[in-house]
């Protein structure tokens, strides 16, 4: 979907934030590699083992500023397709069942939570930035679309 969504624009689109401190479709595909690399399996796993005991590794949640530094778009998708195809493979290989899902493992701000948690907040996690994507995109339209601006929530900030 991000590919279909993203692949092939011109750069004003994919940089383009909402202001300052605030994430491009570019920075947002890097976040969602950073995850895929150190967050949602590694996460899962360690819950998995068993070891309550353990705390999750930090998430640095600014990681994909210095990784995607000199990559394009098109890398940062065939990045994410990869590690995101691998990751739903080990995620069967893991094969929790239903009894699983109550399974706790020690985050490191929120304290013990569920893998049930942790698997929803992957998809929860993933859609919401698929919302910022589209907002950011839509948002460069604001001025632009005149009187509809009323029946169009999403270009008001807020």
């Amino acid at each position: 979907m991000l590919r279909a969504l993203l692949a092939d624009l011109p750069a004003p689109w994919v940089s383009a934030t909402e202001g300052e401190e605030t994430w491009s479709a570019f920075d947002v595909v890097g976040h969602l590699i950073h995850g895929e690399r150190v967050d949602w399996i590694p996460r899962a796993e360690l819950i998995l083992s068993r070891d309550e005991a353990a705390t999750f590794v930090p998430f640095d949640r600014f990681a994909q500023f210095e990784a995607s530094r000199g990559l394009t778009l098109a890398e940062l998708l065939d990045t994410f397709a990869e590690l995101r195809s691998a990751n739903l493979v080990r995620l069967r290989q893991l094969a929790p069942m239903p009894a699983d899902l109550g399974r706790r493992g020690r985050h490191p701000e929120f304290g013990l939570v569920t893998l049930g948690q942790h698997l929803a907040t992957w998809v929860a996690h993933d859609l919401s930035h698929v919302g910022q994507i589209v907002r950011v995109m839509a948002r460069r339209y604001t001025s632009a679309v005149g009187p509809w601006r009323a029946y169009l929530p999403l270009l008001e900030r807020g």
